[in-house]
């Protein structure tokens, strides 16, 4: 299953993993389909680092689940936080709601990366993992923090051109970054 997040900046693609994630799926793509996130802004906005959208306030502190509670995390080996991951954003554990947030860190750095080696396998880094973070970059620390559902296919660019606009209070961008629809393809 893909989605298609379609902004008033262009599009970008996604593979949405139920597998790893099938709640935070469900939930994201039966708030899509009603057009929950239609007229949402990105309302924080973090150069190599992330975007964060999904809030009907604009603000970071609103929005429910489609349950209309918040609903435990679904953590997996295989679904990290690689640059280009759409992940749940919450405010602690087992406290998903609509928001979620897209990886845009390119570049993990080299102290973290040779941490992550002497961790180890172990410490839930195998090389495999580590080689990949280093290859793609990403934000290796919400690993196991926040549920990761998604992974950019198409529209890098889009994503990289909007973690570049001008932020004010907040991280919130100084002119809007509008979510106009989000398409569920099967």
């Amino acid at each position: 299953m893909k989605a298609i997040i379609k902004t008033n900046m262009g599009d970008m693609s996604f593979e949405l993993n139920d597998t790893a994630a099938p709640k935070a799926v469900e939930n994201f793509t039966t708030h899509a389909k009603n057009g929950y996130y239609n007229g949402l802004i990105f309302h924080r906005v973090i150069k190599d680092f992330m975007i964060q959208g999904g809030d009907p306030t604009g603000t970071g502190m609103g929005g429910e689940s489609i349950w209309g509670r918040s609903f435990e995390d679904e953590f997996s080996l295989d679904a990290r936080n690689y640059y280009g991951a759409l992940s749940m954003a919450n405010s602690g554990p087992n406290t998903n709601g609509s928001q979620f947030f897209i990886v845009q860190a390119k570049d993990v750095p080299s102290n973290l990366l040779s941490q992550m080696k002497q961790i180890g396998a172990q410490g839930g880094f195998p090389e495999d993992v580590v080689a990949a973070y280093e290859e793609k970059g990403g934000t290796p620390w919400l690993d196991f923090h926040h549920t990761v559902f998604g992974t950019l296919i198409d529209g890098g660019d889009v994503l990289d051109n909007i973690a570049n606009v001008r932020t004010g209070m907040n991280d919130k961008p100084m002119y809007d970054v509008v979510i106009e629809a989000i398409e569920i393809v099967d």
